[in-house]
């Protein structure tokens, strides 16, 4: 199990879960999970990016947990439903983690997967101090579009072309409100790939919209290795 960071948004009490890397970080990465908050997926990718030299926090949406996958909806509506209050959560995790001593100094990352990505999105739209924010197989659409200039993250969204939940118009408004926004965004769209293709568990769920994609998998983790790097120098 990854170190449990306590933290409070709202008079939430909450808890991240942090992933140290061996020797100094590079830079400190939220990780914004999925609808069903933290889970083994979301460990292991912070493991993961504890692996390439990050120290990786995985936020925590709700401060409760849930029974099954349909059970987390309601928490998950309730989240969103308040876009000001969406973003001040995703901000307290940043700024829990942007406080940790071993963060002291460090340029500041994001990611996130399904609702993680929409969050990730969110984080960057909200203005923070980001160098870069990636999304996988996110919800694009957002409560607040981007303000022109308040995007500071450089932004990389990796998007399945098949996925039912983000269609091509609300694609096309993306890109249109990032341009808007004067963002400085890459977006890598996978053909025939559905919602969820980073998890190899998806195809267990048995819903349509939903399947795992080994080479998006890889093509993506590959793209966001190659923008940290970049933006890290």
């Amino acid at each position: 199990m990854l170190e449990a960071i306590a933290y409070s948004h709202a008079g939430q009490d909450l808890t991240g879960w942090l992933a140290r890397p061996e020797g100094t970080p590079r830079a400190a990465v939220v990780v914004f999970p999925t609808i069903v908050n933290f889970n083994a997926p979301m460990e292991r990718r912070a493991r993961m990016l504890a692996d390439l030299g990050y120290l990786a926090m995985v936020a925590d949406f709700y401060g409760e947990t849930a029974e099954s996958f349909e059970a987390f909806r309601p928490l998950a509506d309730k989240l969103r439903a308040d876009t000001a209050h969406y973003r001040g959560r995703l901000a307290a995790a940043i700024e829990t983690l942007k406080a940790l001593p071993d963060a002291a100094g460090l340029p500041l990352l994001a990611t996130g997967y399904c609702m993680g990505g929409q969050a990730a999105l969110e984080a960057a739209r909200d203005g923070q101090e980001l160098l870069a924010t990636v999304s996988f197989h996110g919800i694009l659409a957002t409560g607040k579009a981007a303000e022109p200039g308040a995007v500071k993250a450089r932004l990389l969204v990796c998007h399945g072309d098949a996925d039912p939940l983000v269609p091509r118009q609300q694609v096309i408004a993306f890109w249109e409100e990032m341009d808007r926004a004067g963002a400085d965004w890459h977006f890598h769209a996978y053909s025939q790939v559905r919602h969820g293709f980073t998890d190899p568990g998806s195809d267990a769920r048995g819903v349509d919209a939903i399947r795992y994609n080994a080479s998006a998998d890889r093509q993506s983790w590959a793209a966001m290795v190659s923008l940290f790097d970049e933006v890290l120098g």
